[in-house]
């Protein structure tokens, strides 16, 4: 079997992955990008247009990578990119973009810094040798192949890997249920001055007509339709499908189909229903299901629903928030983005989230990190789990440089070391920290 060395293995292409890598590769590693499907982005992916909602905790950016990524693509000429205000109750400024042209940009990024890209490869099993990952199987296309890296970085969404090394994890929330599952797309030749004409930002009126003559799920109450980027384009966030296991891919399968279906039925209703659709068409239907919940890691901290209530700056915080509790349809409950914190207010990501109690060469990021259901459904924003990324690829350089376990790196270092690569989480009311 064909194998091979790399200094670091980031499994998952999505932002938290995207940070990982390029994080990691600026410090001059050997870097092995290892992405599932054809495209890296994660729900960016999964769901083209979404928003990079939470990069502006406090209105300022929380910086690194993020804020880098959106100066290039503002800067184009014509702009890729800007900062809105989004209409949904809670939630703070968005960062709205030109989906294409993002995903170009993040592969450019990728490949200046040297981070070698492998789609349509899976991490299958890892190989442990006492309290570390020796090697990782995988395959793609061609068969199986081992890599042997000297650190993992989980951020594959599901932390498959991490956990079949032993690092203990819970499934959705006490009672093990998990968020819905989301198909998205875009309706195209949208009249916005009209379609947005209604003050209701969610649409309730028309919503339960459709409802209520079974033209609509019931589960369609309210309509998050966004204004896309582009002049005339409107983002749907809105079919969410319930009671879905994201690690199997058979429901996952199930739930895609049963979501495309409520999506070509909401697309009619828009045309036939709501002022300004008349004339519009569906466009970008989400290739599969976007999976908002499954596995939460055991880390050596868990962040909590308390933590963030009391706006806590850990010493270790890499990364500032004040999203919103964005919990979605978990079980049988409703959408809710009731505000975490106080208005004013923001807490930190504490690293200590992101590295596992006992394996020495490995650390993850993105919506795997250890949390309760409440503080998850606040840290789960794209831009946090970029930043998340960028901290654990840091971290990596740092505990390879020094010969030392991810659990023995100097968080102050690490803290200031990100400060100094632009992450703004110590500009911000820097003397509050616990």
């Amino acid at each position: 079997m064909k194998t091979e060395h790399t200094d670091i293995l980031v499994i998952g292409g999505g932002t938290a992955g995207f940070g990982a890598a390029i994080a990691a590769g600026r410090e001059g590693l050997q870097v092995t990008l290892l992405e599932a499907t054809s495209k890296i982005g994660g729900v960016m992916a999964f769901c083209p247009g979404m928003p990079w909602g939470g990069a502006y905790p406090m209105d300022q950016i929380i910086g690194g990578i993020i804020e880098e990524l959106t100066e290039r693509l503002a800067s184009m000429i014509p702009p890729a990119a800007e900062k809105r205000a989004c209409t949904l109750d809670n939630f703070g400024p968005e960062i709205i973009y030109d989906h294409d042209v993002a995903t170009l940009t993040m592969f450019e990024m990728l490949e200046e810094a040297g981070v070698r890209i492998r789609l349509g490869a899976i991490a299958l099993e890892p190989k442990m040798q006492g309290t570390k990952i020796a090697s990782v199987s995988c395959c793609d296309r061609h068969g199986p192949f081992t890599i042997q890296p000297k650190i993992v970085i989980d951020c594959s969404g599901d932390g498959d890997i991490s956990a079949k090394a032993g690092v203990p994890y819970v499934l959705g929330d006490a009672s093990g249920n998990m968020m819905a599952v989301t198909i998205s797309f875009f309706m195209i030749c949208v009249d916005w001055d009209r379609a947005f004409a209604d003050p209701d930002p969610y649409f309730q009126k028309y919503a339960a007509i459709g409802v209520a003559d079974g033209r609509l799920h019931s589960d369609l109450m309210k309509l998050y339709l966004m204004r896309g980027f582009h002049e005339g384009t409107v983002f749907c966030n809105s079919v969410h499908v319930r009671g879905v296991d994201g690690t199997d891919p058979l429901a996952v399968s199930a739930a895609t189909q049963e979501g495309r279906r409520r999506c070509r039925q909401l697309a009619a209703f828009l045309r036939s229903d709501v002022p300004g659709f008349e004339r519009a068409h569906m466009a970008m239907l989400s290739p599969t299901v976007g999976v908002r919940e499954t596995r939460k890691l055991q880390g050596m901290y868990r962040l909590t629903g308390k933590d963030l209530a009391s706006a806590t700056k850990f010493e270790d915080g890499i990364v500032a928030c004040d999203n919103p509790i964005d919990d979605v349809m978990r079980a049988e409950g409703d959408m809710t983005h009731h505000a975490a914190i106080q208005s004013g207010q923001y807490y930190t990501i504490p690293f200590r989230s992101l590295v596992p109690e006992e394996i020495t060469n490995l650390m993850f990021a993105g919506r795997i990190l250890s949390a309760d259901a409440v503080a998850f459904a606040s840290v789960r924003g794209m831009p946090q789990c970029m930043a998340m990324g960028q901290a654990t690829g840091t971290a990596a350089a740092m505990a390879l440089g020094s010969g030392i376990a991810v659990q023995a790196v100097p968080t102050k270092n690490l803290v200031r070391r990100l400060s100094a690569n632009g992450i703004n989480r110590l500009r911000v009311l820097e003397h509050d920290v616990s």
